[in-house]
């Protein structure tokens, strides 16, 4: 059965992957996969383990809570959702899955409530807190204040965590230690590393490169349509970064801004956002929900079209273990320079999505998800992207990517 690793903190592999369950913390699989990608609303984790002496253990059970850890670097922080006991001709398996805590929010229903002027982090507290969430940070520049917010009779709570973020243009997922983050790509941290594949082959440090294009759901210009609630303010206030927000209180709670003044909504509001990108005519309207206002319009729009511009570049890269050369964990949200000679690739791309693959046959590997540089989320660090490009300008050789607004 599972039993405690053996190892100490001080002489535990690097890449060794351990499931901590009851203190306990359990290794030596045959196999497991564990999951990051910043597009699925839940990272995935799954192990499995052979049962020599045929005996299950007792104390591991679907709904306990885990922490998954490479070496001592911790990855996930969630709940088991499903234990296998399978036997079969003597052999004797024990086989898990399980989510982060975004697994639950996307399983269960948001509280209901209708509130107004709140800001994100006070609407996010109000829709995470009832499943023992107890942390956020929003990570953006900025953020506007919601002139009214309802949660409706059988929407998930992540469909209103992530209603609410685009509101900013922004995006919700769980870091490894259990803090819930609101935010985006920060383009202006330097790259943690350099993968390589050339024809010679000296330098190269990666297994394979598959790279896909696709102009499917890409346009070249995209109109959003939208008419508002009637409201008391235009609803474009700022809030500043918050950090770590502690609201484990119900000083968080809002349900009591209502107004009772008459008050005229906002209608027939119109952006429309190009993508210079796409060299012919490749047009899309579509419509937004209750919208306080049009930079609210705005930032969906924006955000609309960067996702179709992020779903139209794929760079699947394998590589062996878990870390860089400089042993740094793999990890979303990291940037990476690629070099590839035979894709006449040289720059520098976004981490989307990781999966540490490993186990007694398949030895310890890695499948990185890259997407084009500077397109996924483009309002979270507009001011510092925009710094930066002016201060330094474009990668040289390599096309500025972007979207424009033209309304």
């Amino acid at each position: 059965m599972p039993t405690p690793d053996n190892q100490t903190q001080d002489n535990i592999d690097i890449n060794t992957v351990s499931v901590i369950i009851n203190g306990k913390a359990h290794s030596s699989w045959t196999q497991y996969s564990i999951d990051s990608d910043f597009l699925t609303p839940a990272d995935a984790w799954s192990v499995s383990l052979g049962i020599p002496d045929g005996i299950f253990p007792d104390d591991i059970a679907a709904g306990m809570p885990v922490t998954v850890q490479v070496g001592n670097d911790t990855v996930l922080d969630g709940r088991i959702d499903r234990r296998r006991r399978s036997v079969r001709r003597g052999q004797t398996t024990l086989s898990l899955n399980g989510r982060d805590k975004a697994g639950m929010l996307y399983d269960c229903s948001a509280p209901i409530f209708t509130a107004k002027q709140l800001t994100l982090e006070e609407i996010v507290a109000s829709i995470v807190r009832p499943f023992g969430i107890t942390k956020i940070r929003i990570d953006a520049e900025a953020t506007t204040i919601s002139d009214k917010i309802s949660v409706e009779p059988g929407e998930s709570a992540w469909e209103a965590l992530t209603r609410s973020a685009k509101n900013s243009g922004l995006w919700p997922w769980f870091d490894p230690d259990g803090t819930l983050v609101i935010g985006g790509a920060d383009c202006t941290t330097p790259p943690v590393a350099s993968l390589i594949m050339r024809f010679e082959g000296g330098e190269n440090n990666v297994i394979s490169i598959d790279e896909t294009t696709s102009i499917e759901s890409c346009f070249s210009e995209l109109t959003l349509l939208g008419q508002g609630h009637a409201q008391r303010s235009s609803g474009s206030s700022k809030s500043k970064d918050v950090g770590i927000v502690d609201i484990s209180s119900n000083e968080s709670s809002n349900s009591e801004y209502v107004t009772s003044s008459a008050e005229i909504g906002s209608h027939n509001m119109k952006v429309v956002v190009a993508d210079p990108d796409v060299a012919f005519y490749r047009p899309k309207i579509t419509t937004a929900g209750d919208i306080d206002n049009i930079e609210q319009l705005r930032y969906q729009a924006r955000k609309m079209l960067s996702d179709a511009k992020l779903n139209a570049f794929d760079l699947v890269v394998e590589v062996r273990g878990h870390r860089t050369s400089d042993d740094i964990l793999w990890s979303p949200g990291q940037r990476i320079h690629v070099i590839s000679e035979p894709h006449n690739i040289d720059g520098v791309y976004f981490l989307m999505s990781r999966t540490f693959i490993g186990g007694r046959s398949s030895g310890t590997y890695t499948v990185l998800g890259l997407k084009q540089d500077g397109v996924w989320i483009p309002d979270a660090y507009k001011k510092k992207k925009e710094k930066r490009k002016a201060k330094k300008g474009g990668k040289k050789g390599k096309k500025e990517v972007g979207i424009v607004d033209i309304s």
